[in-house]
């Protein structure tokens, strides 16, 4: 009997059992829900030779920086697939196991062309899409543009499934059509409620559009269900830090990170561990509600034997901040030297804009506001180039914007302002919260 995955590609499995806990695992992988690891082990269990099993497992233990665990089990797919595996199975595998081995570039540009030859296969569309993906991670200033180029591309593979309206939705929120990104999105998320990627995609969509209180309603009657070990649990908690900011809440916000961001108690991937809790720190410190030295000590403890070194602008620029507000200044020469060192050798697609924002973090923190607004103001329109959503780069935003405020140049903070404004009228926004006047 031949089995196929959910979108219709055939899978080399004589395996009943492995085939449908196979789909099961994907389907959960791909919604961002618990058990998709346990699944993707019952597939492998019930059938060791499958292939495609094995590089999903490997997959999902690469966005939990489980190295070892997803290179091993990677390099056994391959094996495996070259011997009994179809030409897109090969190539499905070949392009998840470059990404265990940090060949990201290399990795996008099979799966581009993966995607013209086999575009229903799901799990392969998903590497470019999302603010963590190949795109956004690529140095590509218009990665934004990319993301709805790809899915428009192939949009009439999919119909109405509800994954792909899911980054769909998404990837035109983030490129600025933020009307038609929430509608798609909601579209995806009436499909499936269990789908922590449709929750959070709507809710940068509500976040963009202003629509504050129907955020804070949607995070507030959905997280009870999501259990706090599923990959998004303390992302959401996070949109709902940055929620209460907005409204001024920033007691709320520290309770927030307190009770479900900080690294003691998230499960979270590293990544998102320490992303999210440097982004909210920073703000909180930004709002007027400053930060005890311990709580950035305890996050910078956990991050450091995480990212030690050098590699994605997106953490370069997030640890240059957290070492930055510990006042670790040759952890942070360290970086910017070696991000300098990288740029000479043509290995930082980003450019740059990543040693700048780590300069211009240290001009920050000494509360050098002309020289951090001298470095950051040439390069904002680069600041892109990090990667990431909107969200979550208007931290860089607001370092430049505290910068001209605090050196004297109020008319460049109320332009800053006015262009986020006109980006995202947010009741509240930063106006209030910084103390720009009107």
């Amino acid at each position: 009997m031949a089995f196929e995955d959910r979108y219709g590609l055939g899978l080399s499995t004589q395996s009943e059992t492995a085939a449908q806990r196979y789909r099961e695992g994907i389907d959960l992988l791909q919604s961002a829900w618990p058990g998709a690891a346990q699944a993707l082990d019952s597939a492998i269990e019930a059938d060791g030779d499958f292939a495609l099993a094995l590089a999903a497992r490997a997959r999902a233990h690469l966005i939990y920086a489980e190295m070892q665990q997803a290179r091993k089990k990677a390099a056994i797919a391959r094996a495996l697939v070259a011997r009994n595996g179809s030409a897109r199975e090969k190539s499905h595998v070949e392009i998840l196991a470059l990404t265990t081995e940090g060949q990201p570039a290399r990795a996008l540009e099979l799966t581009l062309d993966h995607l013209d030859r086999w575009p229903r296969d799901a799990l392969i569309m998903s590497l470019p899409l999302g603010a963590f993906g190949l795109f956004a991670f690529s140095g590509m200033a218009d990665h934004d543009q990319a993301r709805v180029d790809l899915c428009e591309r192939h949009k009439h593979h999919y119909g109405e499934d509800w994954w792909f309206l899911t980054f769909l939705g998404w990837s035109h929120t983030e490129n600025g059509d933020v009307e038609a990104g929430r509608r798609i999105t909601q579209r995806a998320f009436d499909q499936r409620r269990k789908n922590a990627h449709a929750l959070h995609a709507l809710t940068h969509a509500m976040f963009e559009d202003g629509s504050v209180l129907d955020a804070e309603n949607l995070i507030a009657g959905w997280l009870p269900v999501y259990d706090r070990s599923g990959l998004l649990y303390g992302h959401v908690a996070w949109h709902q830090a940055l929620l209460a900011l907005e409204n001024g809440d920033t007691e709320r916000a520290s309770s927030i990170y307190a009770e479900r961001i900080q690294p003691k108690i998230n499960p979270a991937p590293p990544l998102n561990v320490m992303t999210d809790g440097v982004s909210l720190l920073w703000r909180l410190q930004a709002s007027g509600h400053p930060v005890q030295r311990d709580v950035w000590r305890d996050l910078a403890d956990h991050a450091g034997g995480w990212f030690p070194k050098t590699g994605n602008s997106f953490v370069d620029v997030h640890m240059a901040l957290l070492t930055a507000m510990t006042g670790n200044w040759s952890a942070l020469e360290a970086r910017i030297a070696d991000l300098e060192a990288r740029r000479h050798q043509g290995k930082l697609p980003a450019g740059p804009v990543v040693p700048d924002i780590c300069r211009a973090a240290r001009a920050f923190a000494e509360e050098n506001y002309r020289t951090c607004a001298e470095i950051l103001e040439p390069v904002a329109a680069d600041v892109v180039r990090i990667g990431g959503s909107h969200a979550q780069r208007e931290m860089i935003e607001d370092t430049l914007l505290i910068a001209l405020m605090n050196s004297g140049e109020p008319a460049k903070a109320r332009d800053l302002l006015d262009r986020r404004l006109h980006r995202r009228p947010s009741l509240r926004d930063t106006r209030l919260r910084m103390g720009v006047a009107a």
